[in-house]
């Protein structure tokens, strides 16, 4: 199985990329938004990947993160959902809307992605809502930084010639996934459901985006505070 891939772009299209990894090159198809994402032709990067194999054809798949990766792996479980699909859904709403969406059991949004009906959408929904939340968990765990690969110098393109690759700084979407993974985490421990908790994250996050885990959690909790006065 390939987990990751790392090496120097060679090419750059809207689905897939071309990597070179010590003189080979594979093709990684990506969803829109993790190309969009790609730094420019002859720089370095690295995918994590997943390896679908049929009897006539190998594809690799690649994604920023693992905790993307994994979002990956549950949509592909749903029937009805491939993985051209799957990175349709994931282009459209990338991990945390998707999250966001799942738990809130907002299927429409889900219904935005090219190939997803409303049937589909809602089968998405429905099937995980249970299983969303222990992926949002590991959010803040499957979310790190990859780093900067390291490249030989006798790659197919000169990387002295190209840029010299910096590594990044955290992007907004792995600090919200530490966030509600935090936030998950806070709420669990005080005893709600795992499912209960990732509706009131979700819900929060919505309403205040950009949001800090200790204002995610307190809004959070505004939020169910209403229920279990209800159900008193």
């Amino acid at each position: 199985m390939i987990g990751r891939i790392s090496g120097i772009i060679l090419h750059r299209a809207r689905d897939h990329v071309l990597i070179d990894v010590r003189g080979v090159g594979y093709i990684v198809h990506v969803s829109e938004r993790t190309a969009a994402g790609l730094p420019p032709v002859g720089q370095a990067t690295a995918l994590y990947t997943d390896l679908m194999v049929r009897e006539d054809l190998l594809q690799l798949f690649g994604f920023p993160s693992m905790l993307e990766k994994e979002w990956h792996r549950l949509l592909t479980s749903v029937q009805g959902v491939g993985a051209k699909v799957s990175l349709a859904i994931l282009g459209t709403l990338g991990a945390e809307g998707l999250a966001r969406s799942i738990a809130l059991g907002d299927w429409a949004s889900v219904r935005k992605a090219q190939g997803v009906g409303p049937k589909l959408a809602q089968r998405v929904v429905l099937e995980l809502k249970d299983k969303a939340p222990s992926v949002m968990a590991l959010g803040g765990t499957l979310s790190v930084d990859m780093g900067v690969p390291v490249v030989d110098a006798d790659a197919v393109v000169d990387a002295a010639a190209a840029p010299a690759a910096r590594p990044a700084a955290p992007s907004d979407a792995m600090l919200a996934a530490r966030t509600t993974s935090d936030a998950l985490s806070a709420l669990t421990n005080l005893g709600y459901a795992s499912s209960e908790a990732a509706q009131a994250v979700a819900e929060a996050q919505a309403r205040e985006p950009g949001a800090a885990t200790p204002a995610l959690i307190r809004a959070a909790l505004r939020l169910l505070a209403p229920k279990e006065q209800g159900g008193a």
